[in-house]
């Protein structure tokens, strides 16, 4: 149970559909399937009054289910597409809880393309969400290694700013990285909203966004197979930790 009698749900998204890296959720990184570093570091952040699972895969369920997360239906198909948006899965799910009377102040939805998310990540990003009055979510975000200001949309033969800003006489485009505002880009690491936004605004962010500012890798996202050696690579050296997993193996 959270602070201050807040009951506060973690929410896995993990669909079947990836395409990039095919069963992405459930492949093994360092012994363990990829989500069980996820379900380990939600469980022992002691936040969470429950930690559900949403798939459509019978597969991911069996296996999420070994790791100790809740599944308590299978998100419908038509919901599990690579362009469905994240509120209709979120709005099902919380109304399907609700229905069958589980209700929760707060959510955090926890992706398990972060495996490097440590519980005392989850610990961190709540004291500062529970601090601030006035505020519908909080999300994870990191500086942008790539700056916006150097960015450009092509058209034909012809390109121009992403972002046209910046004084006419020095455009951000030919001006050097330090003399540029700080930009910061969002992470798949972690997100906490009220329930509300997604009853009242149907939106899993609401209006007024704070930031939670990523470590080292606690915002590393696997989205790709470079990504994934990357991960491999970076356990094998001890330059980033998982979480540990109290749980044996997975025997499938």
């Amino acid at each position: 149970m959270a602070e201050n009698n807040l009951d506060i749900v973690a929410l896995i998204p993990a669909r079947s559909g990836s395409k990039r890296v095919p069963d992405k959720n459930i492949r093994p990184l360092a012994g363990h399937p990829l989500i069980a570093y996820t379900i380990a570091a939600a469980v022992e952040s002691g936040i969470f009054a429950d930690v559900i699972v949403s798939t459509d895969s019978e597969q991911y369920a069996e296996v999420v289910k070994h790791y100790g997360a809740d599944i308590p239906f299978l998100r419908p198909a038509d919901l599990a597409g690579d362009q469905s948006p994240d509120i209709e899965w979120m709005e099902f799910t919380l109304r399907q809880l609700q229905q069958s009377g589980r209700s929760y102040d707060c959510f955090s939805i926890l992706r398990p393309t972060s495996p490097f998310r440590l519980p005392e990540t989850i610990r961190r990003a709540w004291a500062e969400f529970s601090s601030q009055q006035g505020v519908d979510s909080l999300r994870a975000v990191e500086k942008c290694s790539q700056h916006p200001g150097k960015m450009w949309v092509i058209r034909g033969r012809r390109m121009t700013p992403l972002l046209p800003l910046g004084p006419a006489e020095q455009p951000w485009h030919s001006s050097q990285y330090p003399s540029l505002p700080e930009i910061y880009v969002q992470n798949a690491s972690l997100e906490i909203a009220w329930s509300r936004v997604v009853f009242e605004d149907r939106t899993i962010a609401g209006n007024v966004v704070m930031p939670f500012l990523t470590k080292d890798y606690e915002g590393f996202d696997v989205n790709s197979e470079y990504d994934w050696r990357l991960a491999e690579y970076m356990v094998q050296r001890g330059e980033a930790h998982l979480p540990n997993v109290s749980r044996p193996v997975y025997p499938g």
